[in-house]
């Protein structure tokens, strides 16, 4: 298990982060940490009037709470994961307003919800924690290739005008050690024949990872992009993710289990988002896989691990690739993009 907090993260001043989720949970935390090193945080979220809310909430701790840190620059956008139009909205907005994105963080999801379809017609829990992502992710890659990135050495370009491995911009997964209930499906990847909204679940998260880590041997495959592609979970953190569930299952003893299994064995929102944190800002690989380094991998600071071997099955990874660009639309520009041997 390591030591490593948030005080070890870099100067971030002049860096543009995104998150997605950033007004509740691991996002808010997250949100909160990127603008206390003096990034600009773009804090995606469905509702803007929430988004709005927690970047109030942000501000104002920052002004009564000790030190003289840089204010918070904060700059909340609509960004509905559900919807493929609001997510290209949401893109051509940013690509308007801002040059480049030294690290995206793909963390906003749903768990273990009724069966419910986007506004496309994916199952939700697959449309939202991974089509939604897959499909930002690639209509934002230009501004992450643009970027001069983050790293805790110096994201200032070389003599020869690469990046240093430190320097390079950040795509951040969250997924969940859920993923190692997940089981793909080519056949029935929306749950329209069966539906089991746990399994359904690990099955997006199981996606997850195998996204960020085909993510990473396209860049490789494609030469030097400037970007790397990380995944981590949070292990089990105490956030409103977990209430969510409950109050979508309807079930007045699955909001007391909840509230109970927080309380025993979640651990504050500020030690659960430290996976991503470390993830976006640390000297790690790409391809790596971020965890707490205690208990079980629940709980503690963050530490590189392993991931279940589905996770890392390159034939599953290339067809969900495959899936997702036909499903979305959505093309990542790498030049060319070839496919990858076994």
């Amino acid at each position: 298990m390591t030591d490593w907090t948030p005080a070890e993260m870099p100067d971030l001043e002049g860096k543009t982060v995104v998150v997605t989720g950033a007004n509740s949970g691991l996002g808010l935390e997250g949100t909160r940490a990127f603008a206390r090193k003096g990034a600009t945080v773009v804090m995606a979220c469905r509702s803007v009037d929430r988004g709005e809310r927690a970047a109030g909430e942000i501000r104002e701790s920052a002004a009564s709470g000790p030190g003289s840190g840089p204010d918070p620059d904060l700059d909340v956008r609509e960004c509905d994961l559900a919807s493929l139009d609001s997510i290209r909205s949401f893109a051509e907005g940013l690509a308007a307003d801002y040059d480049a994105v030294d690290v995206l963080c793909n963390n906003a999801g749903v768990m273990a919800i009724p069966r419910r379809e986007t506004a496309d017609g994916f199952e939700t829990q697959f449309g939202v924690n991974h089509l939604g992502h897959f499909a930002l992710t690639g209509r934002l890659f230009d501004l992450l290739t643009a970027a001069d990135g983050v790293g805790v050495e110096s994201a200032a370009r070389s003599a020869d005008s690469s990046r240093t491995e430190s320097g390079a911009a950040r795509v951040v997964t969250q997924s969940s050690g859920a993923h190692e209930q997940g089981e793909m499906d080519f056949t029935d990847l929306n749950w329209e024949e069966s539906y089991g909204k746990w399994k359904a679940y690990g099955r997006s998260k199981l996606a997850n990872l195998l996204f960020a880590y085909e993510l990473q041997r396209r860049i490789d495959a494609a030469g030097d992009l400037g970007v790397r592609s990380v995944a981590c979970h949070p292990g089990y953190a105490d956030t409103d993710l977990q209430m969510r569930t409950a109050r979508e299952s309807g079930n007045p003893l699955v909001k007391v289990g909840m509230r109970l299994a927080n309380a025993v064995f979640g651990q504050d929102a500020e030690v659960g988002v430290e996976p991503m944190l470390y993830a976006a800002t640390a000297d790690v690989d790409g391809g790596a896989y971020v965890e707490p380094g205690g208990f079980m991998n629940m709980r503690g600071h963050p530490t590189i691990g392993r991931s279940n071997d589905a996770s890392y099955d390159r034939a599953d990874a290339r067809r969900l690739w495959e899936y997702s660009a036909e499903a979305t639309g959505v093309a990542f520009p790498f030049r060319p993009e070839e496919p990858l041997d076994p």
